[in-house]
């Protein structure tokens, strides 16, 4: 059976499982499309929140940026992880205590205004839909690998089939698709790197592994690593070679990011209690540290596999030959990836070599000048494939990659489904039944929460064809754009009983604003490639890339919120009670439907 069949297998079988699930808890009212009812038991609930959070850029992106990346690029797991810690401590409780469908609405009724909710709604679409993107470019990697067609066709397909499911079962329908997903997602991650481990290492534990010594060489696998990457001219895996104060920031920009992105807090709007609502948090962590724990060997792994597969002399001797490319069987990925435009190479000397070297180092420059190198000729190697690569790269089993295609579609589309409905109900909910029709009936509302849907579909594939950065990259902006709208609010919305509406709205706006204006200057008006003034290798601000400017965007909303909260009335006493009242998560009231 051919690899094509294989993967059509897996991945028929796990769509399938989606979409009859999705049928099977179609969402027939509001409460069931928002929050599922909110019957959903807090292991259920944890589960989904794990495949919900671990998105494309978690499954498909990260690993490989710490490959190409090391040390550097531990910033997504520090940012990402220490973020939903923040979020379970500090802000899924109390929402819940408070007992609405959404973010939007909270922050309307704690700052006691209607366009606190409706510039709520619009922080939260923006970050959602910026998100999205990044999940979308997930989705065209991993369609098109599995396919064999161009990254754009692989894009355009998966927004269908996205399409399909996150429309009409909602969030009860999505809740259990995300437990399969979830399912389907760990075993493609960990099954491979278990595979990986054992041939590099011995060990079948990945994280262990890392830290283990190479089969092969007798020597620690990381110091062989850089020993490697190091002849060849880049930067050692395991060292710091960044700015400090930019990487502090990114780490903050995603932690803080992550303790405001709308569509993980409308999780914990599902479960029955308080009480299961910090269960719910608990039992997540535990299921996305089975991933987290385990990207880092995979990037490393990989990243050595890699290398060898370049230089299977070693780095003294010949580079791979353009013939055995063509003719050696474990090196047909090579070949099935350049149909997707996200691998290539190029033989710039004819000498029927494929050097592959960081032609930007002087001394490799000097050594290429020697030997008549004329730069490194593995031309494109997209990070965002080496995940999905890496069980080819390291010659596994048939079914283990068509797993693995499986899974990277899961990781993606789970996540593009709980962003969609943060932005469905944000529309419908909030904008659509609370400012502008108000008596609209409730089948006109999921009506309006499916085109909304629709509609950012739409919007996102179309940004997707053309995506500011890879998935994990894109993915951060959001997280970023969060930090500096949504998370400032919903922290003094909770703790402070001293900021005021007109405090609120304006922190919201200039914190959202001063932090699009930063990206939009390096990655282009609307994301709009060429329409960019600086770029993240020389940014702006000193050191302070565009990725890391959340942090600074919510010092700007908190300081704005403050500044402007003293200069004018004081919030009601009702309000200071509610305030209180939140605070103290004993019991969840009934769920109310504005």
């Amino acid at each position: 059976m051919s690899q094509f069949a294989i993967n059509l297998m897996f991945v028929g079988a796990s769509f399938a499982l989606y979409i009859g699930i999705a049928i099977w808890a179609r969402a027939g009212s509001t409460s069931e499309f928002y929050a599922a009812g909110r019957g959903i038991h807090p292991v259920t609930n944890g589960m989904a929140t794990a495949a919900d959070w671990m998105s494309a850029a978690s499954f498909i992106s990260m690993a490989g940026l710490i490959a190409f990346t090391g040390y550097d690029n531990s910033s997504f797991l520090m940012g990402w992880t220490g973020g939903y810690v923040l979020l379970a401590l500090l802000l899924a409780p109390y929402l819940r205590k408070f007992g609405k469908f959404t973010v939007s609405k909270f922050i309307g009724d704690r700052f006691y205004s209607q366009t606190a909710r409706i510039v709520a709604v619009i922080c939260l679409i923006v970050a959602s839909t910026t998100y999205v993107i990044g999940q979308m470019t997930g989705v065209g990697v991993a369609f098109g690998r599995f396919l064999e067609v161009s990254n754009t066709a692989g894009l355009l397909i998966g927004a269908c089939v996205v399409f399909a499911y996150a429309v009409f079962g909602g969030m009860k329908g999505v809740t259990y698709t995300q437990v399969a997903q979830y399912v389907v997602l760990i075993m493609a991650y960990t099954i491979p790197a278990i595979f990986i481990s054992l041939q590099l290492t011995g060990n079948p534990i990945p994280a262990l592994g890392l830290f283990g010594d190479h089969v092969a060489s007798g020597e620690p696998l990381l110091q062989k690593l850089d020993a490697i990457v190091g002849e060849l001219g880049f930067n050692e895996y395991t060292a710091h070679h960044a700015d400090t104060l930019n990487m502090v920031l990114f780490t903050l920009s995603l932690m803080i990011g992550t303790a405001g992105l709308p569509h993980v807090i409308m999780r914990f709007f599902t479960v029955p209690k308080v009480s299961d609502a910090r269960w719910s948090a608990g039992w997540a962590l535990v299921f996305i540290a089975l991933l987290y724990l385990t990207a880092p060997a995979v990037g490393a792994m990989a990243r050595l596999n890699i290398t060898d597969m370049m230089w299977p002399n070693g780095t003294s001797g010949e580079a791979v030959s353009v013939e055995q490319i063509e003719n050696e069987p474990r090196y047909d990925w090579m070949a099935t990836w350049q149909k997707t435009g996200l691998l290539d190479w190029e033989d710039k000397n004819g000498d029927g070599k494929i050097q592959y070297y960081n032609d930007k180092n002087a001394d490799m420059q000097a050594m290429a000048a020697e030997k008549g190198w004329e730069g490194n000729e593995l031309t494109k190697f997209n990070r965002d494939i080496l995940v999905r690569a890496n069980p080819e790269i390291a010659n596994l089993p048939s079914w283990v990659i068509g797993l693995v295609a499986a899974g990277g579609l899961a990781a993606a589309l789970s996540t593009a489904a709980g962003l969609l409905l943060a932005i469905s109900s944000a529309v419908s909910h909030d904008l659509i039944k609370g400012a502008i029709n108000p008596g609209i009936s409730e089948k006109g509302e999921l009506l309006s929460a499916r085109i909304a849907m629709g509609v950012a579909i739409a919007v996102a594939t179309y940004l997707g064809l053309n995506p500011p950065g890879f998935a994990a990259q894109t993915v951060a902006l959001a997280f970023g754009l969060a930090a500096a709208s949504i998370f400032p609010a919903l922290m003094m919305g909770i703790f402070s009983k001293k900021i005021n509406n007109t405090g609120a709205v304006a922190g919201m706006l200039a914190g959202l604003t001063v932090t699009l204006v930063y990206i939009f200057l390096h990655k282009g008006w609307l994301f709009i490639p060429g329409t960019n003034c600086f770029t993240d290798a020389d940014p702006l601000l000193g050191t302070i890339k565009s990725t890391s400017f959340g942090a600074v965007g919510a010092a700007v909303n908190f300081g704005v919120a403050y500044l402007v909260a003293n200069m004018t009335k004081p919030i009601p006493q009702e309000i200071k009670d509610l305030v209180e009242s939140v605070r103290v998560p004993k019991g969840a009231g009934a769920a109310q439907d504005h």
